[in-house]
């Protein structure tokens, strides 16, 4: 397949910036929520600020994770293996959800935009997908 690295290499380096982008977003909010200092249904306001961005910390390292393990993917053009494929998948899945999220709270572009990261995923877990060998076609003979 011609077409799977640099479908990989895209997903690969977009997760990375994704990854970067959602830290920062977190920061902007940790900012926020230390200069209101308001309490949401009596929780402490020191613990959403570090709420926040243990949140954004995990999902950043999350997304950056993703994003190394399909740029590793994409140099060394072979199927990943079972736990690769669980992480790239549990990606996968995120944007999915996170996608319909988006479409209400921010718009119609943060949807496109998670489902485009959704489709390069998919894309690549699909070309990326391990051989198989068809019943009878090989193995030992009798």
């Amino acid at each position: 397949m011609v077409a799977r690295r640099p479908i990989a290499l895209a997903a690969g380096i977009a997760l990375l910036i994704e990854a970067v982008g959602v830290v920062a977003v977190h920061a902007v909010l940790t900012e926020v929520l230390g200069n209101q200092r308001m309490s949401l249904a009596g929780l402490d306001p020191d613990a959403m600020i570090a709420g926040t961005w243990a949140m954004g910390g995990l999902l950043g390292a999350f997304l950056a994770l993703c994003g190394v393990l399909l740029l590793v993917l994409c140099f060394r053009d072979r199927s990943p293996g079972r736990t690769v494929r669980i992480v790239l998948i549990s990606c996968a899945i995120t944007h999915g959800v996170l996608g319909a999220l988006a479409v209400g709270l921010m718009g119609w572009a943060a949807f496109a935009f998670m489902m485009a990261m959704l489709g390069l995923l998919v894309a690549s877990l699909v070309l990326y997908a391990p051989e198989t060998v068809a019943p009878g076609a090989g193995g030992a003979t009798a």
